[in-house]
């Protein structure tokens, strides 16, 4: 039956009139479309509907901003498209190879469309085979770089073909115009290879941690796969389906000639080394926040598309042991081994997260947080900022943002305004209970933490041990508006109350500010402001903006040795003594003073060397009583301790701070702020530190040889 068809038909075929009229119907159906596409080649441009190829001539694609570590290392960058455009002579010839034997064989021979392939690609839907592609890479230019231009048609059927109509006319207008060296060098900086790499540079440096000049066979083939399927062939999400689409490349290469069928083989086999990480996006979420606004405010929308170089002050290792020390703090804390923990921790609150409790819009968190921020002390750069346990779950910066009450860690501010008044370290008072009368406000009684008086003391020990009665009894001596002059002289700027209850530390203060007020105590004196960023380049290296270092002597050196040599006694043996030096064994020079609120809400520790200033605190964003057993010294300090000896395993050990030559020294007998006899108990007699003018004359009046109670 079938040799009968065959036979039938090749008669029918062999009539003259029959094939006459199929040629007549086949040259009909050509030149019908002939015509349309004629037409449709003529208007799919018409009434400017196609871009104009001028602004090729300086190409200045959007190139986000690269933000640097103080060493160099990248941190992240800030823009849509991630891009770093790099001249063709910049790129591996292994990358021109790939891209050319996957993407556009022939680019070097035709003139923006390749009229084989489309024939070939008819070819192949007439054999059933499918529709090919047949984008030329000077097409595929095009189309990246004018997408909303080029598929403008929302015609249902048509939208497809006037599509690439677009894309050939503006690839044949691009070639008249350009060299095909100049096309493949905008075509390899403007595409999306996945991951958010835009260009063969960006794409290079997220996959491999190299430069694109850098990369081998294997490492070309496997970007030039993925733009055929971003998503698809990312090798950090799908890393088989993009070695099989890496392979093929090679075997295209293979067959183009490019390579040998050894080597072939050798480069299929070669592993992905994908780099461990291209950035640090993802460590000090917070900071690189808090630079982006500061830039945002100076350089707007330039900062996501300018290409712009940002250098800042931060420390990535710093910032990692950070991070480190006070999540595992305050896992300590939730895990109830510093005290009985009655709250939800955050690992339970991970856990029970819903997508109702992703779509919250309360900005505080209902888990334990902390903040931990490092600062240089001789220019105020920051070199680690950690605003919360998780930037994902809560965008909320409380180094920044947060207003917290300042509990003792306020008290080196009334204690520098006491020394300048002529207050002595050791001057005598008496921790005992106080009343203060406010005007139509009930009598305010404080109470130390532990709920003791411990009677008469010197200032020394007042401010070592943290007791709060002695600070009201300096606080009121000098007067509310003579602190609140202090503390605004030390630089902080929140509002703070002519009431009592400023002594110890009622007042809410921006963290930021506080630890930043301690560098004057590092610095014998001198306030460094906290800066961010040390310096802005644009994408051709040409300096923006460089912030100076602003410092200002906010103590005189005299005034502020003595202060300093009394925060040091608070680490060397007072109340943070126990988390510092004996379980933390920490003995590089250090001073600082701990923090805890009323009723046990917020607990700090403020930490100084002489070259850098460390600020810790811990606490619920809704004010809530952490545990029953809550001090800065128990909680917050070992924080400190174990992020300054990691970080000083790393870094030169400063000297101990040098004692000014002006400060007297004297021995007294702490009992009675007089100079010590040979009769008083060696016990009470101490060395102590004057400013010139305030040391004592008198002897001490209790211990004589004249007198029989010795």
């Amino acid at each position: 039956m079938a040799v009968a068809l065959f036979s039938r038909l090749t008669r029918w075929w062999h009539s003259p009139r029959q094939r006459r009229r199929v040629l007549l119907s086949v040259a009909a159906v050509g030149l019908f479309t002939s015509t349309l596409l004629a037409g449709a080649w003529m208007r799919v441009c018409a009434g400017g509907a196609c871009p104009s190829i001028a602004g090729l001539i300086n190409y200045d694609p959007d190139q986000a901003s690269k933000v640097y570590a103080a060493d160099g290392r990248l941190i992240t960058d800030y823009g849509e498209q991630r891009r770093t455009v790099v001249p063709l002579k910049q790129i591996s010839p292994a990358v021109v190879a790939a891209f050319l034997a996957v993407e556009d064989r022939r680019f070097y021979r035709h003139h923006g469309i390749d009229w084989i392939r489309i024939l070939g690609s008819f070819k192949a839907m007439a054999l059933g085979r499918g529709l090919q592609g047949f984008s030329t890479i000077t097409m595929q230019l095009a189309g990246n770089l004018w997408p909303e231009q080029i598929d403008r048609t929302q015609r249902r059927g048509f939208r497809g073909l006037s599509r690439k109509i677009r894309e050939g006319r503006m690839a044949m207008e691009i070639e008249r115009n350009y060299s095909k060296d100049r096309i493949l060098e905008l075509y390899l900086n403007q595409i999306n290879l996945g991951n958010g790499a835009y260009g063969i540079e960006t794409a290079s440096q997220r996959y491999f941690g190299k430069s694109a000049r850098s990369l081998n066979v294997a490492e070309a083939a496997l970007l030039a796969a993925i733009p055929k399927g971003p998503a698809i062939y990312n090798p950090r999400k799908n890393p088989r389906l993009a070695v099989q689409r890496r392979n093929l490349v090679i075997s295209l290469m293979e067959d183009w000639g490019k390579i040998s069928t050894e080597s072939a083989e050798a480069w299929k086999a070669y592993p992905v080394a994908l780099s461990s990480r291209s950035d640090f996006s993802g460590v000090a979420e917070y900071f690189v926040e808090y630079v982006r606004q500061i830039l945002r405010a100076r350089f707007g929308a330039d900062l996501y598309r300018g290409g712009l170089r940002i250098y800042t002050t931060l420390d990535l290792d710093m910032q990692l042991a950070a991070e480190r020390a006070l999540e595992a703090q305050l896992q300590a804390i939730e895990d109830g081994t510093l005290g009985p923990y009655r709250h939800r921790t955050f690992r339970q609150y991970l856990e029970q997260r819903t997508e109702a409790t992703d779509a919250d819009t309360d900005p505080f968190s209902p888990y334990l947080q902390g903040l931990m921020v490092s600062i240089e002390a001789k220019t105020g750069a920051i070199r680690a900022m950690v605003g919360g346990r998780d930037y994902e779950d809560n965008k909320y910066n409380r180094v920044t943002q947060g207003k917290r009450q300042a509990g003792s860690t306020f008290k080196p501010f009334v204690y520098a305004a006491a020394l300048k008044s002529g207050i002595t370290l050791s001057s005598i008072w008496e921790d005992s209970p106080v009343s203060v009368e406010i005007p139509e406000q009930p009598i305010w009684e404080p109470k130390n933490y532990d709920n003791e008086f411990q009677g008469m003391m010197t200032l020394r020990h007042a401010l070592k041990f943290s007791r709060n009665t002695v600070a009201v009894k300096v606080g009121l001596r000098l007067g509310e508006d003579a602190v609140v002059s202090e503390a605004a002289n030390f630089g902080i700027s929140t509002k703070i109350p002519a009431v009592p209850s400023i002594f110890i530390g009622s007042a809410d203060v921006i963290p930021l500010e506080l630890v930043a007020a301690y560098t004057a105590f590092a610095n014998m004196g001198v306030l460094t402001a906290p800066m961010a960023v040390t310096r802005v380049e644009d994408r051709q290296g040409n300096k923006l903006w460089e912030p100076e270092v602003r410092e200002r002597r906010v103590m005189d050196q005299g005034h502020a040795w003595l202060l300093l040599d009394g925060l040091r006694d608070v680490v060397r043996s007072g109340s943070a003594a126990g988390a510092i030096v004996t379980r933390g064994g920490f003995t590089i020079p250090a001073g600082g003073k701990t923090g805890t609120t009323n009723d046990y809400m917020d607990v700090w520790f403020v930490g100084f060397t002489p070259d850098l200033v460390t600020g810790v605190w811990m606490g619920f964003d809704k004010k809530t009583q952490i545990n029953s057993r809550a001090q800065g010294g128990l909680l917050a300090a070992p924080a400190w301790v174990a992020m300054m000896r990691e970080v000083y395993e790393r870094r030169r050990v400063p000297g101990a701070w040098a004692m000014p030559d002006s400060i007297i020294q004297a021995e007294i007998d702490e009992g009675t702020n007089a100079l010590a006899t040979p009769f008083c108990p060696r016990d009470r007699v101490r060395r102590e530190f004057y400013y010139p003018g305030t040391e004592p004359t008198d002897r001490c009046p209790l211990h004589s040889p004249f007198r029989g109670d010795h």
